[in-house]
């Protein structure tokens, strides 16, 4: 896994071998940046990565030059690699590692995001509350706009928020604004 776009491009983002952790696959992360690109304006921008992993999604919006980004996860892989990949980078300033349940986290989270990506993990069970946890709290701006990463056979077109969607195989990624 690489960075695509921006100042870090082609720096390596670490991994484990954890099969327990699903990275955003490099099609999907090319297409979402390029339809993102279209609309955003990536410059000073604070970025929420929700279920980060290994924080593709997150450590590309720094590349591409957001002002912060806060990665939100509890796999330890996950949590050592997001550090690794910020230290090799020299970006710890820019980042935030918090090691929690993203429920729990959504429970008391405080300040706004630009951008926030959620990719949890296929087998989630309750989408709907995840989505009504964020659109229905503080953490997204106004004007902001929020990323899900889902399978397939779930739509979220009756959402209020709902913007549109994309769909690469068995994967389908939501937009909502805010």
């Amino acid at each position: 896994m690489q960075i695509l776009a921006g100042t870090y491009r082609g720096r390596k983002i670490r991994s484990s071998s954890s099969q327990a952790i699903r990275p955003c696959s490099s099609r999907v992360k090319k297409s979402l940046f390029d339809t993102l690109a279209a609309r955003i304006d990536f410059e000073g921008i604070s970025v929420l990565d929700l279920f980060a992993g290994f924080g593709t999604l997150g450590f590309e919006t720094l590349s591409r030059g957001a002002a912060s980004v806060s990665f939100v996860d509890q796999h330890v892989d996950a949590l050592k690699a997001l550090k690794a990949t910020a230290i090799e980078l020299g970006v710890q300033e820019h980042v935030r590692i918090v090691n929690a349940d993203v429920s729990a986290f959504l429970g008391r989270a405080t300040g706004q995001f630009d951008l926030l990506f959620c990719d949890p993990p296929y087998s989630w069970l309750d989408y709907n509350r995840l989505i009504e946890k964020i659109l229905g709290g503080v953490l997204l701006a106004e004007e902001g706009l929020l990323l899900i990463e889902h399978s397939t056979q779930f739509m979220f077109t009756s959402s209020p928020h709902y913007s549109f969607h994309k769909d690469y195989g068995m994967t389908r990624v939501t937009f909502f604004k805010q």
